[in-house]
């Protein structure tokens, strides 16, 4: 009220003529500004969503007697549970390792570290940016923290990424959940940007997982990397079901590896669709198309000389990403017209998410939108 504001409540946000009344009150009376203060129960009335402090607040069908969501049997676990399972193993191995979530302890899997060691585990609540910047403050106190956020809700704290982290050249390790298209919740949650945005920050180290084995080969690589921030990122949804490693290996920062080989087109995939990747191959074979696939892993640093030795061998590079324009394909598209003179004739194309907000749908469905 002394910043000059019309203050009115609280008021029960339940009682629907209460909360009528003061509203047309405030439309027709105030004459400035004014702040309605409403208090609202999550879940109201039903007590599933009532008892449930982080779910229900958007729902797939579900049963309404019992709450209980449906959901078809997996064939494989989320890639969200094997980061949080090998998050784990690698805390219990090392008691510098500590789990940082915004509010989204079950959305990102730190909830399995904090069943078992929740002294470890912090939630600071829907503050990305104090999380980033919390995160920051552990590893220069010589911890290890991974910092666990969607890839929409990183983009709120890009500043601190940029200055409290990146810049002071701090091991933050980044697990960015929910990249690339996520299905039900639509645009606003689309995890497209992020290629972009962290690759272009100095210091920073990008990865992404192909599948969950790899995720847990990635875990266990941030955890053992201290010369800076780096980011690993992994889609919504159940993995491939490829076997998992018990525990991860290190693996060599910027390298990434050949799958197969062929002779006409080589691929080069970034993230977590190398197996429509492969069923393309069979198609393209079928077509009388030799084709090489190949694993980047890391979008920064770029393995430049497996680049090399690709633009040599093959007459055609296609790069693959689950993310927006002006990422992973640019970045090889600048190395490639820095290197011409390695293979001048090389045609190059890229498959990336189209320059536009993709509507809410399933997620096959939104990447034939994109």
């Amino acid at each position: 009220e002394d910043l000059g504001f019309n203050y009115l409540g609280p008021i029960d946000g339940h009682d629907m003529q209460q909360l009528l009344y003061v509203l047309r009150a405030a439309k027709f009376r105030s004459t400035g500004p004014t702040l309605i203060h409403v208090c609202t129960k999550k879940g109201h009335g039903y007590a599933p969503a009532e008892n449930s402090a982080d779910k229900y607040h958007g729902v797939s069908k579900f049963n309404v007697q019992t709450g209980q969501q449906s959901k078809a049997p997996a064939n494989a676990p989320s890639y969200t549970s094997v980061f949080g399972k090998s998050l784990l193993e690698e805390a219990k191995l090392d008691t510098r390792v500590v789990g940082i979530t915004a509010a989204m302890p079950s959305g990102t899997g730190i909830n399995i570290m904090a069943k078992e060691l929740p002294e470890r585990v912090f939630d600071v609540g829907i503050a990305e940016q104090h999380a980033v910047t919390f995160a920051a403050g552990l590893a220069a106190g010589g911890m290890k923290p991974f910092c666990a956020i969607y890839s929409t809700f990183l983009q709120r704290a890009y500043d601190q990424i940029v200055h409290d982290v990146a810049l002071q050249n701090l091991p933050v390790r980044f697990a960015i959940d929910r990249a690339g298209l996520v299905g039900a919740d639509g645009a606003t949650h689309a995890g497209v940007f992020d290629i972009s945005y962290m690759s272009n920050i100095p210091n920073m180290t990008v990865m992404a997982a192909s599948d969950e084995a790899e995720l847990v080969h990635m875990v266990r690589t941030a955890s053992e990397f201290d010369q800076g921030p780096i980011a690993f990122r992994y889609p919504r949804g159940n993995g491939t079901g490829v076997q998992l490693p018990q525990r991860g290996e290190v693996l060599e920062i910027g390298k990434g590896r050949i799958i197969q080989e062929g002779s006409d087109l080589v691929i080069l995939s970034f993230g977590a669709h190398l197996n429509i990747v492969k069923d393309a191959e069979v198609a393209l074979n079928q077509m009388g198309v030799s084709v090489t696939i190949a694993d980047a892993r890391f979008a920064k640093p770029l393995d430049v000389e497996l680049v090399n030795q690709l633009m040599k061998n093959h007459p055609c590079m296609l790069t693959v990403e689950q993310g927006s324009m002006g990422g992973f394909g640019s970045i090889v598209l600048q190395h490639i017209n820095k290197n011409r003179s390695k293979n001048k004739n090389l045609i190059f194309d890229s498959i990336f998410v189209a320059d536009k907000f993709i509507d809410q749908a399933d997620v096959s469905s939104m990447y034939e939108d994109a």
